[in-house]
């Protein structure tokens, strides 16, 4: 127990609460300071300077605000939040010297707040903040370096390790029924959902400095937390900042692959929707599940589906198959694409009649949801349509002519 219960005191009051009411104004110049004398925090991405970053420093000067109040250290579970910091800024590649310092600098800052106005008579009470604080300083330090070398003993491993090795494995097909890799214990799921991504830039991955290295690593570092928690365990990925593959375990007592397919879908919408949201950045994804056998095939046909995604204007969102059927068959090798994609030439240099037919056929042939859609009156519409058609031979009023206007649209596409 400390000598007694009342408050420690500076200039006649309460260090505590003094500090704990001046945290949000600190934290601000804390953070401001990071940014003009530490290289590497400068060069962080603004949301995670004034996200994460902010968020942690907030955090620990409360805690020296509870210490001083307490007048005890924390405990192993109040320094949980700095370890997860720790963690997650190994992961995006930030040194642990200059993370260090940061909260040295913190510390320092929190220091001249505890002092301010300081004399003679409060030598006592100073003495003890003095020693709560290097004490806090330590435990910090500790806590901090242990959980930024175990993420970073962890990120070597799965770069090198079991996981790697599978996933290698797996998309070279080397992987015979119920085997295993050769050369390596782990074995495989029994069935993966084989995820094709497409990711977009984030915001702040303008440039190719270190500020948009470090925007793609925080980016792919949340995408992987994202397909961490669906699988319930990390999942094999081969990713960067433009995307990759992902292959998920199928939990052993979902149903056959057709259907498990079908009774898997809507989570997966739901994982992509959580990873773009994660990631902040635009995601366009595809899926089918596979036996192990199996990934090679899968993973070139859901990266097809991806890139058809795309290619025919399409949102983002997780597709299969089945989504983009056509435009699929229409890119297998045949003599008949580049037919089909010429019937559409008389319409070179009239942007407005090809924009009008992908407009309606993508309306579902609705001519008002289309002339919506391109700002224009519906007697417009049907005016180009009947231009269209006349150029063309191909009536969009027509089902027949309109299934081929459809095909032709996705062979000039692609």
């Amino acid at each position: 127990m400390t000598r007694d219960k009342a408050p420690l005191r500076v200039a006649g009051r309460p260090v505590g609460p003094r500090l704990r009411a001046g945290v949000p104004a600190l934290s601000r110049r804390v953070t401001t300071r990071l940014r003009t004398e530490l290289p590497v925090y400068a060069q962080l991405p603004g949301e995670e300077l004034d996200g994460d970053i902010a968020d942690i420093v907030q955090r620990t000067l409360r805690l020296f605000a509870d210490v001083i109040e307490r007048r005890r250290p924390p405990d192993d579970a109040e320094l949980e939040r700095q370890r997860e910091s720790a963690g997650q800024r190994a992961e995006e590649g930030v040194p642990l010297d200059s993370i260090l310092t940061a909260y040295h600098l913190g510390a320092a800052m929190a220091w001249e707040v505890i002092a301010e106005g300081a004399g003679p008579g409060d030598l006592t009470d100073l003495q003890e903040l003095f020693a709560l604080t290097l004490d806090l300083q330590r435990r910090l330090t500790s806590a901090v370096s242990g959980a930024y070398l175990d993420a970073r003993q962890v990120l070597d491993a799965e770069d090198h390790g079991g996981r790697h090795a599978l996933l290698a494995a797996l998309l070279a097909g080397e992987i015979p029924p119920g085997g295993r890799p050769a050369g390596f214990g782990m074995r495989p799921a029994a069935a993966y959902a084989v995820l094709a991504l497409a990711l977009g830039p984030h915001p702040d991955e303008d440039g190719t400095g270190p500020r948009a290295a470090i925007a793609a690593r925080r980016k792919l570092r949340r995408v992987r937390e994202v397909l961490n928690a669906y699988a319930g365990e990390p999942a094999l990925t081969a990713l960067d900042a433009r995307g990759g593959t992902a292959l998920l375990p199928v939990p052993p007592d979902a149903p056959p692959q057709d259907s498990g397919a079908v009774e898997m879908w809507p989570e997966l919408c739901a994982t992509v929707r959580q990873a773009a949201d994660a990631a902040g950045a635009e995601l366009y994804a595809a899926a089918e599940v596979a036996a192990p056998g199996g990934v090679p095939e899968a993973v070139a046909r859901t990266g097809e589906v991806v890139a058809l995604a795309r290619r025919t204007g399409r949102p983002p969102g997780l597709y299969r198959l089945s989504d983009v059927l056509l435009e699929y068959q229409l890119t297998r090798p045949s003599a008949a694409l580049p037919q089909l994609a010429a019937l559409l030439e008389p319409l070179d240099g009239r942007p407005e009649l090809l924009a009008t037919v992908e407009e309606y056929v993508r309306c579902g042939q609705d001519r008002r949801v289309a002339a919506e859609a391109l700002h224009v009156h519906p007697n417009t519409v049907d005016y180009r349509l009947r231009r269209v058609a006349a150029l063309t031979g191909l009536s969009a009023g027509s089902a027949s002519d309109l299934a081929v206007l459809r095909a032709a649209l996705v062979a000039r596409r692609v």
